[in-house]
């Protein structure tokens, strides 16, 4: 007979697994699994200790091995928890960091050794182990922030981004290990850094768990740990905290893509594909030499829903830049012939990865407003920003991949030629409205021999500093948000390298001193201006005045604010040739105001005084009906405001 005392012990505790549990991660609904899954630290029938639960629907049996039994696996088995796989177990008496596996037992009695594919902290690589630990009772203090989040438009704010790696972004001289700044003191110092140059936000590379440094943070291993090679998961939390305390947005890579083949890792997790698709046409990247997500899989999905929600929700995060997009959106990206297989269709959509991107912003956005979701995405598939109702995928950014490669391919040619190749200066507005882009150059482009942004362009000396200066001039007044990866804001000579810290040590060689001050200029007079950003996905608020002065590789054109005020010109010279009757069209008979000229001796220019104030007259011109002159320098960029 029954008791009610013995139907008290059979009631679950908050922090175990469910039927209800069960079936929403059976769904791939259960946006909080990772309050489940993993090592929890709790009390059970009077005793502290860990809670151990981990998903391996296809093993034989599953036992949790760590320094808490000395690495036994006949010490502590866990129950299997049907229908979908969960096997569970409370080990008493695991303390806080105590390292520990999984040791899953296949159908071929093969034993594996895996790290917790929800840890929350990882031992410092080369070991592999996962670590007990408790996340949550750090104390945050962004309230104003987070408040002020709910309000923040993508489209209609200020967004310009520092990429940063934190471990070659500055590291400690003469110390035996690599020197790494931790999160605190990272914080601190990138907080002071962004602050200064203008940036709205940190975008930064390799957070999550990842046994090797080369990878820089995209072969993934540990999906809900901070990497460990910076501190603790508190002192992680600490720098988010420190970062918006300062008014700085924080951005983190994002890797759903693929992952890697170690062995603690991930791939064949219980003996099987587990994550990964079963069929190698479909589950592996041969190029990368990687594993492809199952997303057709309901547990796989929230897996990675529940990570994204993660790292946004619990860490406070304001966004994920989704890498490798079109890698999951083509069957046959980076495959040839007979190595793919074909969508129900024929067609080589990978419609489970459409699905996917669909159900993962909408909830990720949907539960988090003011967070963006940013698509690493380098081809021309239609509304990737668009909305999911309106077979969008529902992202809130797009990389602009192709500004970017016409861009870079313009700068990198001699003066001389660039009248032939003007359309790639202009060819970005005819779908500048398509999506709503993020202009960016990013780490891709100073790595793998592409050279640095300072020695991608032609000349010697003043010629590369005055060809970037306009370049990043024209950056800044194109619309679209923008991204700058670390080093390149004070023209980095050697490609960036994960092993060492940036160059800073040119800061002292006028040139970099002078690139720094133009780019902290500029970035300055984008937050300042609302003509640079409140009407970024619309076209009214761009206007060429020349975009065919083709033979002089002249570019000018007005960007316009909401209310008509303060409305910008912009004026770009790509020669070395000096145009000192050069004239300029403009809508209105007003006076423009020079606030930003490259010919100013802090910037590396000849320092010669002019006019602050310029008055339009009537007489056609640039298609005009009012006109005023401007003397261009060499590479001279000048901006007006009206």
């Amino acid at each position: 007979m029954k008791t009610k005392k013995n139907e008290e012990k059979k009631k679950l505790q908050p922090f175990e697994i469910g039927e209800l549990d069960q079936y929403l991660f059976g769904q791939g609904t259960h946006y909080e699994i990772y309050k489940k899954l993993g090592a929890h630290r709790v009390k059970m029938n009077g005793k502290e200790g860990v809670y151990f639960a981990v998903w391996a629907p296809h093993a034989k049996r599953v036992s949790v091995i760590g320094e808490f039994n000395e690495w036994d696996f006949d010490a502590d088995y866990m129950e299997r928890q049907d229908p979908i796989g969960i096997y569970t177990c409370f080990v008493s008496g695991v303390k806080e960091g105590d390292m520990y596996k999984f040791c899953i037992e296949t159908q071929h009695g093969k034993r594996l050794f895996k790290a917790d594919p929800f840890a929350n902290y990882a031992e410092l690589r080369p070991g592999t182990a996962s670590r007990v630990t408790d996340i949550s009772h750090f104390k945050w203090g962004d309230a104003v922030w987070m408040t002020a989040r709910e309000t923040w438009d993508n489209k209609t704010n200020p967004m310009s981004i520092y990429e940063v790696h934190p471990g070659s972004w500055m590291r400690h001289p003469g110390r035996e290990d690599e020197g790494f700044y931790t999160y605190r003191e990272f914080a601190h110092a990138i907080a002071d850094y962004v602050k200064k140059m203008g940036y709205t936000h940190v975008e930064l590379m390799g957070m999550a768990e990842h046994p090797y440094d080369g990878s820089w943070g995209y072969q993934v291993t540990g999906y809900y740990a901070p990497t460990s090679r910076y501190g603790t998961p508190e002192d992680f939390a600490y720098m988010i905290d420190y970062l918006h305390k300062n008014k700085i947005g924080v951005i983190l890579d994002w890797v759903p893509a693929h992952f890697p083949r170690d062995a603690h890792g991930l791939a064949d997790f219980d003996g099987t594909p587990t994550f990964e698709y079963a069929d190698p046409k479909k589950g592996e990247h041969p190029d990368w030499g990687t594993k492809i997500f199952d997303y057709g899989k309901p547990e796989v999905q929230n897996f990675l829903i529940a990570n994204a929600l993660f790292w946004i929700e619990h860490y406070h995060v304001d966004g994920l830049r989704v890498d490798a997009v079109a890698s999951m959106l083509y069957l046959d990206y980076g495959k040839q012939d007979g190595q793919w297989v074909a969508n129900k269709y024929g067609g080589n959509e990978n419609l489970e990865a459409i699905a996917f991107f669909r159900h993962l912003n909408s909830v990720v956005l949907g539960r988090n407003r003011g967070s963006v979701m940013i698509a690493e995405e380098s081809t021309a598939w239609p509304k990737v920003t668009g909305d999911p109702e309106d077979d969008g995928l529902g992202f809130s950014l797009k990389w602009n991949m192709g500004w970017m490669h016409d861009f870079t391919e313009y700068m990198k040619l001699d003066p001389l030629f660039r009248k032939n190749a003007h359309y790639m200066m202009t060819f970005s507005m005819e779908y500048a409205y398509s999506e709503n882009y993020i202009l960016v150059l990013s780490h891709d482009e100073v790595v793998h021999l592409k050279c640095s942004m300072i020695n991608k362009m032609p000349g010697l000396g003043f010629d590369k500093f005055a060809n970037l200066k306009a370049g990043y001039a024209f950056m800044i007044g194109h619309p679209g948000k923008k991204l700058l990866f670390m080093g390149q804001d004070f023209a980095q000579l050697r490609e960036w390298s994960e092993e060492r810290e940036l160059d800073w040590y040119l800061l002292a060689e006028q040139p970099h001193q002078q690139m720094q001050n133009w780019v902290q200029d500029l970035l300055h007079l984008y937050r300042k201006n609302k003509a640079l950003y409140e009407l970024d996905t619309d076209e009214k608020g761009f206007d060429w005045i020349n975009k065919d002065d083709i033979f002089r590789s002249i570019f000018s054109f007005v960007r316009h604010s909401k209310d008509g005020k303060k409305n910008l010109l912009f004026v770009c010279n790509f020669t070395p040739m000096e145009r000192p009757d050069y004239r300029v069209g403009v809508p209105k008979r007003k006076q423009y105001k020079l606030i930003l000229n490259s010919d100013d001796a802090k910037y590396g220019g000849s320092g010669e005084e002019r006019p602050q104030i310029y008055k339009a007259v009537s007489g056609e011109c640039d298609g005009q009906k009012y006109s005023f002159e401007y003397p261009l320098p060499a590479y001279g960029v000048a901006v007006f405001e009206y």
